[in-house]
């Protein structure tokens, strides 16, 4: 007698189910970036794809580390800083004064290229990222929380004072260079292309680190951190390298930005950054892959859009906001997500 075959169970389904969304949507997303430039104003879109990819190395961090941190700025901020003075004036230190002693350097460097600029400019947010974490993630919660926003307005200030960022003027007219020393980024429409790769290959990255091992022990701790301690994890490397990582691709996005639009202010590092990339997640949707892009858009078209407004936009920013939280509690894709699960489970 023939043996019944044991039917998918439903684990195996919603995995299967949800490794095709998510290819699927991928590539709804990239060929609708493809064409947007066409049809919208391309500098729009490169400003809500920076926000974009800024929201999703936060989500990382918040919806699957558990963490959250009211001083992402400094990341975003920073790492514009960084790459606007290499692209515009390079390395020269000749002196640097440490406890009142001048100690000579004599490090010189011509303008980098944007592609070297960003390069460089996200390998120091990630030591950034590195200082900032072992201070951080000793503490859980609002403390945890705490110590992030005190550590970002530390940088505020530093950034205000600091001779190489310009103080309230920031750095202007940072020239954009010749990608790969061929093909010049001043075309807007080469530039946005160029920011959508850079965009594409930060959520690659995220959505590869999720869906590996290091990404389901992130989870674990954010569902229960002492029974992951209990089974032998040591939860606060993982901590901190979802910080590091974090902040590493939030640099990634200032860095983008500082040579997309040509200048760095203080904008980027204040600490209403902070609270708008946290209204970018919820909006769109806390723990989900392509929720923080929706989110980052939404904001961002408002504040391109209603500049008219003034001050207004605030208000309206925060009426969408308490209308999310009480409507749609998962956010956007969130409840797009959950909807479409409804529907293909029998």
């Amino acid at each position: 007698m023939k043996e019944p075959e044991i039917p998918q169970n439903l684990t195996s389904r919603d995995e299967i189910w949800e490794a095709r969304y998510h290819r699927n949507s991928f590539l709804l997303m990239m060929v609708v970036l493809a064409i947007a430039p066409w049809l919208i104003y391309p500098q729009f879109v490169m400003l809500a794809l920076c926000f974009g990819l800024f929201a999703c190395a936060f989500n990382l961090l918040i919806g699957f580390g558990g963490l959250l941190s009211f001083g992402h700025a400094m990341f975003l901020g920073m790492s514009s800083y960084f790459a606007a003075y290499l692209a515009k004036s390079g390395l020269n230190l000749e002196t640097v004064t440490i406890f009142s002693r001048p100690f000579t350097l004599g490090l010189h460097m011509a303008p980098l290229s944007p592609a070297l600029a960003i390069v460089a400019a996200v390998a120091g947010t990630t030591v950034l990222g590195y200082v900032a974490g072992l201070l951080a993630i000793k503490r859980q919660g609002i403390y945890f929380a705490m110590i992030t926003l005190a550590l970002a307005q530390m940088v505020f200030f530093f950034c205000l004072q600091a001779p190489f960022t310009g103080g309230e003027d920031g750095i202007q007219a940072v020239p954009r260079g010749k990608l790969f020393g061929v093909w010049s980024l001043s075309d807007d429409m080469l530039m946005y292309y160029v920011v959508m790769a850079v965009f594409a290959a930060g959520v690659l990255l995220i959505y590869r680190i999720i869906h590996s091992p290091f990404g389901q022990v992130l989870k674990a701790i954010r569902e229960n951190e002492p029974r992951a301690i209990s089974i032998g994890y040591r939860t606060e490397r993982y901590k901190l390298a979802a910080f590091v990582l974090s902040a590493a691709l939030s640099g990634l996005a200032g860095a983008t930005k500082a040579i997309a639009f040509q200048n760095a202010s203080l904008t980027d590092v204040q600490w209403q950054m902070s609270g708008e990339v946290v209204l970018m997640t919820l909006v769109g949707g806390m723990g989900t892959v392509f929720g923080p892009v929706v989110g980052a858009f939404v904001i961002v078209a408002m504040q391109f859009y209603l500049s008219d407004l003034g001050s207004w936009v605030a208000i309206a920013q925060g009426i969408i906001f308490v209308v999310c939280v009480l409507a749609f509690r998962r956010g956007i894709v969130g409840e797009i997500e959950a909807w479409l699960r409804a529907r293909q489970r029998p």
